[in-house]
């Protein structure tokens, strides 16, 4: 047997936890990335304030934290896709022995990272539609923006080791790749 054939039929165990793994953190994540492509998509057409009833455009479209509004908004979509789109791709995985080195590694890399970034614009794209709404009210809109970072904080702290994990173990140096000195 190569050592190759060997490795193979002596892990066939991990490959089998590593899919169900990978499954399970790309369907749980799934799952609240199509919650969010469902909330910012209806979001960017429920304008806060409204629309003028003569010409149907947002009625702070020219202020500031509108702006603000929409670009979080539209941000926090196109990543929420790309993150579910990815964990799609995950899902649908042939989950080879080969596959677990690089390839599902990348695509988790990059699901949980636009991920990430969609939580983060959703809770921009929330407080700057509360600033609206109150019109800046201090004494309410601060409270409740820092309030809003608890799930931001809550799921970085939670999946943000295992982002570095999987980052670290799949792009720095593997044992057989190293520059290591000849022995004399």
């Amino acid at each position: 047997m190569t050592p190759r054939a060997l490795f193979t039929k002596k892990h066939k165990e991990l490959v089998k936890e590593g899919e169900k793994s990978m499954k399970q953190t790309a369907n749980s994540c799934t799952v609240v990335g199509a919650l969010i492509v469902t909330m910012m998509f209806a979001a960017a057409f429920t304008a806060p304030g409204g629309n003028n009833g003569d010409i149907g455009l947002p009625i702070f479209l020219n202020e500031k934290v509108f702006k603000i509004f929409i670009f979080s908004d539209a941000i926090s979509l196109f990543s929420s896709t790309t993150s579910v789109m990815t964990f799609l791709e995950i899902l649908t995985s042939r989950y080879a022995e080969d596959d677990f080195l690089k390839s599902l590694p990348r695509k988790m890399i990059l699901g949980l990272f636009t991920l990430f970034i969609s939580i983060v614009s959703m809770m921009i794209a929330f407080s700057s539609a509360l600033f609206i709404m109150l019109d800046g009210k201090p004494s309410i809109v601060i409270p409740v923006i820092l309030l809003s970072s608890i799930p931001i904080t809550s799921f970085i702290r939670m999946q943000f080791p295992f982002l570095v994990d999987i980052f670290i173990s799949t792009y720095r140096a593997g044992i057989f790749n190293r520059n290591v000195e000849p022995w004399p």
